[in-house]
């Protein structure tokens, strides 16, 4: 199963970079590292929220997600395992990323599809 594993720090409590760094290391040694990275501040993006028949657009703010990673482990308590080990200090959410056939809206043909078109950017 894939998780998201997604971390914010505490105020004014962000983890260095060099223990980010050993915990990239333990999750690729394990073999359970698909993605890592750490997105820019809010403030450099956008929200939209959608109320109703309105949409409402949204300057971002400036709350920053620490970083995120795409993980392939065995079971939900795995993931939960490897979230406890995450050097953050703040809050650390775990998703859990749905398998491609759990889309039903989404034909094989239609999946394949999609996939040429990425692979060929």
């Amino acid at each position: 199963m894939r998780f998201m594993v997604l971390a914010t720090p505490a105020e004014g409590a962000p983890p260095t970079a060099a223990a980010l760094w050993r915990y990239n290391e333990e999750l690729v040694r394990a073999g359970v590292l698909l993605v890592s990275d750490g997105p820019a501040s809010s403030a450099r993006g956008a929200r939209v929220r959608y109320t109703g028949r309105r949409v409402v657009f949204e300057e971002g703010d400036d709350r920053s997600s620490t970083a995120y990673w795409l993980i392939e482990v065995a079971s939900r308590r795995e993931a939960v395992e490897w979230a406890h080990r995450c050097p953050c200090t703040g809050e650390v959410e775990i998703h859990r990323v749905r398998e491609p056939a759990e889309f039903t809206a989404l034909s094989p043909e239609h999946e394949d599809y999609l996939r040429a078109q990425i692979a060929h950017r």
